[in-house]
C-alpha cells in the first residue's frame, strides 16, 4: 500500500538485515500531516524537487522496495503509518498524492496490486 506515500514517513528506515530500520518510528506522523509547510518538505524530498532530512532520504530510498513487496520488510508501526498517510493523501490532498502515484507507480502496477486491499480498508487508490 505504500505507493506513496508518506507511507512513506513512516517507512522512511534503512536496511538492517532483511527489515527496515525502526530509528525513524517515533517520527511524528499527525505533526507532519497537520502542517502544510512540512508535508510539502518530504514531498518534495520524495518527487527530487527539494533536499530531504534523514529520515526523508531513507524513505525515498526504501519506497520501491517497500512496494515491490508488500512492505514484507517493514515493522508493524511502519505499516500502521503507512496506512494512515495514505489515507489522509487520498481523502485530504487527493493532488498530492496522484503526484506521487505518478512517480512511483507510473504504469499503475501497485495501484492494481493493492486495490483489494484499499477498498477494504475504505480508500479508492
Amino acid at each position: 500500500m505504500k505507493v506513496v506515500a508518506l507511507l512513506l514517513l513512516v517507512v522512511a528506515c534503512a536496511l538492517a538485515e532483511d527489515k527496515y530500520t525502526t530509528k525513524y518510528d517515533n517520527v511524528d506522523i499527525d505533526s507532519i500531516l497537520a502542517s502544510d509547510r512540512l508535508l510539502k518538505n518530504y514531498v518534495n524530498c520524495l518527487l527530487d524537487k527539494g533536499s530531504c532530512t534523514p529520515d526523508g532520504k531513507e524513505l525515498k530510498e526504501h519506497l520501491p522496495d517497500a512496494l515491490k513487496n508488500e512492505c514484507s520488510k517493514c515493522s508493524e508501526k511502519q505499516r500502521r503509518g503507512s496506512e494512515k498517510v495514505i489515507r489522509f493523501l487520498v481523502n485530504k490532498k487527493p493532488e498530492i498524492w496522484e503526484e506521487l502515484k505518478k512517480k512511483y507507480d507510473p504504469t499503475g502496477e501497485y495501484s492494481i496490486k493493492y486495490e483489494e486491499e484499499a477498498q477494504k480498508q475504505g480508500l479508492k487508490v
